[in-house]
């Protein structure tokens, strides 16, 4: 479940604790958790409604004016859900992106599953070469259509090594690291 930027503060100060979708199944479920860009949320109920379920007093806590809003900006076609959650801490991967120091076994690990990830070094190298560029750009340089880049980086972020920007990608101080000593 994604937020877009005018949410991340609602998030990050715990004001925004309902997200309303439309989808054909449920992507996230309770007793879950999601990291998100205002922190990692605990998933607490997710439940399929009606429109007329919709409150003005939830549309707030979903960070719009009214109800109206949400209705006028869900997707047309699926289930509809309410998804109630709240904030539980930082994103680990916040402190994780940080951390450049790597040691030996952390980088043997490391080097374990990208091993597996035959893209990886690669989509590394082509961030770290055009930071903030567009996926779009990016993708075609790696031989990729612009989904799967960006699912590839998704999965790279959750090890630390890239991060997301409103404008495409950095490498984060782990990233470099691990790509410089993979390098040597």
């Amino acid at each position: 479940m994604l937020f877009p930027a005018r949410y991340w503060p609602g998030l990050a100060d715990g004001s925004i604790t309902v997200a309303f979708r439309r989808q054909k199944r449920a992507t996230v479920k309770a007793g879950g958790t999601l990291n998100s860009p205002g922190g990692l949320l605990s998933i607490d109920s997710v439940d399929a409604i009606t429109e007329d379920d919709i409150t003005d007093a939830e549309a707030r806590a979903a960070g719009c004016a009214d109800r109206n809003e949400i209705l006028g900006a869900l997707n047309p076609e699926g289930t509809l859900y309410r998804i109630r959650f709240r904030r539980i801490g930082d994103d680990p991967r916040r402190a994780l992106r940080a951390d450049d120091a790597i040691d030996d076994a952390t980088l043997a690990a490391l080097r374990k599953k990208l091993d597996k990830l035959d893209w990886a070094i690669p989509v590394l190298r082509v961030i770290r070469d055009n930071p903030q560029v567009v996926s779009t750009e990016l993708a075609p340089q790696v031989g990729m259509e612009r989904p799967d880049f960006k699912l590839k980086v998704r999965r790279l972020k959750a090890l630390g090594l890239t991060e997301s920007l409103l404008t495409g990608y950095l490498l984060s101080a782990r990233g470099k690291a691990v790509l410089r000593a993979l390098d040597a």
